[in-house]
C-alpha cells in the first residue's frame, strides 16, 4: 500500500532517531556516512523495524553480482518521474544500511534498494517488494560467498511463490533458474558477457549448449527463455517491438544492459520506456564510478572492477592503447581475501597499454600479469603512477576497498 500513514510504533521511532544519532557521530568523526552503524543501532531497539519502515512504500529491489549499485540508480532516476524515491544510492546494500536508508524516506513513494545478493530472500521477506530486478551472478568473494550454483538455489528459495514482478535477464541462466519458481517473470534479453559461471546447468548439471546468443541443457531441457525486452545496440526494444534510443553519460555496453532492465522495472510501475531512459541521461556517475577526475594536472577516470566479469566487462570500456592503465587490487575484508580470482581475469586484453601496479596486492597482480606476457610497473603509491604514466587521461581500475583508497587521495 502507499499513502502517508505514519506506521511508526513510538519505539520505531526512537530506533529511528538513535540510529540517526549514531550515524552523526560517525560522520563526524569522519568514519564514513554513519548508514552501518545507525542502521544496526536503529535495529537492534527494533528488530522488525526494516519492515515497518517499508509498509507505505512501493519497494523495488536490486540484485547481481556486478552493477546493482548503478542498476539502482539508473530505476530511481526513472520512477523520480513517478513520484518521489528513497534510495540507498552510496550502496550500503545489507540490512542496516537499508535499513538507514529507508528511514529518511518517510515522504517517498517508492523506496529502491540495492541488496547484496546473499541477503535477497531475507529482504524480500521484510520489504514486501512490488519488482524485484534480477542482473546476473557470477563468482565474486570467493573466500566467503557461496559459489554461484548455491546462490542461484538460494534466491530460487526466497523467490517461490513471491508476489512481486521479477525482471530478470534471460541471457543468464543461474539468474533463470533463481527467477524460474515465482510466478510472475518479466524476461529482458540484457546479454552476459562473461559466460565461464554458466557451462553446467543449473538444474541437472549437464553441459550447457551455447549457439550464439542462445543457450539450452541438452540433458533435461532448461532452456533460455523468450525475452519481452531486449537491449538492442542502442535501443531498448519493449514488448510491443517498439525501439527506444538509449543516451547515457556513463559509458559502455554493462550500462546499456543496465538501462534496458531499468526501462523494464520502470514500465512496471507506468513510467514510459522514452520517459525512463531520458530521466537517466542524467546519471554522470555512480558513487564515484566512471568519475574524471583532476589529480597532479592530470585527468584520472575511476573505474570500480570486483570480479572476473567486472574486470572483462571493465576492459571492454577504456579508451585504446597506448591509453595508460593504473590497476590496484587490495584483499581486506570488504573485498574478500582470497585473491586466487586474478587468475581467471584475461589481461591480455590490456597489451599495448602502459601498466602500473599499486595496492595492497600489487605483488600478486604483478605475478599474474608477469604470466600473462604483459609490461608494467610496481608503484608504491598513486602519485607515483600518475608521474611516470605517458601523457593522456588516464584509466584506473580498482576492486573494492582500493577504490575507496583512491578516492580518498584524489578528494572525490
Amino acid at each position: 500500500m502507499s499513502g502517508n500513514s505514519d506506521p511508526l510504533t513510538p519505539r520505531a521511532k526512537l530506533a529511528v532517531t538513535a540510529g540517526k544519532a549514531a550515524a552523526a557521530v560517525s560522520r563526524a568523526a569522519g568514519r564514513g556516512s554513519g548508514s552501518v552503524i545507525g542502521g544496526r543501532v536503529a535495529l537492534k531497539l527494533d528488530p522488525d523495524l526494516l519492515a515497518r519502515l517499508a509498509t507505505h512504500l512501493d519497494v523495488i529491489l536490486v540484485s547481481a553480482t556486478n552493477g546493482k549499485t548503478t542498476t539502482t540508480r539508473l530505476i530511481a532516476e526513472a520512477l523520480g518521474a513517478a513520484g518521489p524515491v528513497v534510495s540507498n544510492a552510496l550502496g550500503a546494500n545489507m540490512p542496516a544500511g537499508i535499513t538507514s536508508a529507508l528511514a529518511g524516506g518517510s515522504d517517498a513513494k517508492f523506496a529502491v534498494i540495492e541488496v547484496d545478493e546473499k541477503y535477497l530472500s531475507g529482504v524480500a521477506r521484510d520489504t514486501d517488494p512490488k519488482c524485484i530486478a534480477l542482473l546476473n551472478l557470477s563468482r565474486d568473494q570467493l573466500d566467503r560467498a557461496a559459489e554461484t550454483r548455491m546462490m542461484a538455489e538460494h534466491w530460487r528459495e526466497g523467490l517461490a511463490g513471491s508476489k512481486a514482478v521479477v525482471v530478470a535477464n534471460a541471457d543468464d541462466p543461474l539468474v533463470v533458474w533463481a527467477a524460474s519458481s515465482s510466478p510472475n517473470v518479466m524476461w529482458v534479453a540484457a546479454g552476459q558477457m562473461w559466460k565461464d559461471d554458466a557451462w553446467s546447468c543449473p538444474s541437472c548439471g549437464g553441459v550447457m549448449q551455447r549457439p550464439g546468443d542462445d543457450w539450452f541443457c541438452g540433458d533435461c531441457g532448461f532452456r533460455r527463455p523468450t525475452p519481452t525486452w531486449a537491449l538492442s545496440g542502442d535501443h531498448v526494444l519493449d514488448p510491443h517491438g517498439s525501439a527506444w534510443p538509449i543516451h547515457l553519460q556513463l559509458p559502455g555496453r554493462a550500462n546499456k544492459a543496465n538501462a534496458a532492465s531499468s526501462a523494464a522495472v520502470a514500465a512496471v510501475f507506468g513510467v514510459p520506456p522514452q520517459v525512463a531512459l531520458e530521466r537517466m541521461y542524467q546519471v554522470q556517475a555512480v558513487a564515484g564510478r566512471y568519475d574524471v577526475v583532476q589529480f597532479m594536472q592530470r585527468d584520472l577516470r575511476l573505474l570500480l572492477a570486483k570480479n572476473p566479469a567486472g574486470w572483462l566487462e571493465t576492459f571492454s570500456l577504456i579508451d585504446p592503447p597506448p591509453t595508460p592503465v593504473i590497476l590496484s587490487v587490495n584483499a581486506r575484508g570488504a573485498d574478500g581475501t582470497d585473491t586466487s580470482w586474478l587468475w581467471d581475469v584475461d589481461y591480455t586484453r590490456l597489451t599495448g597499454h602502459p601498466i602500473f601496479v599499486l595496492g595492497d596486492r600489487k605483488l600478486d597482480l604483478a605475478v599474474r600479469l608477469e604470466v600473462a606476457n604483459q609490461s608494467f610497473q610496481v608503484c608504491e603509491t598513486l602519485d607515483q603512477a600518475v608521474q611516470l604514466a605517458p601523457p593522456g587521461r588516464i584509466e584506473v581500475i580498482a576492486n573494492y576497498t582500493a577504490f575507496q583508497d583512491l578516492r580518498r587521495r584524489v578528494g572525490n
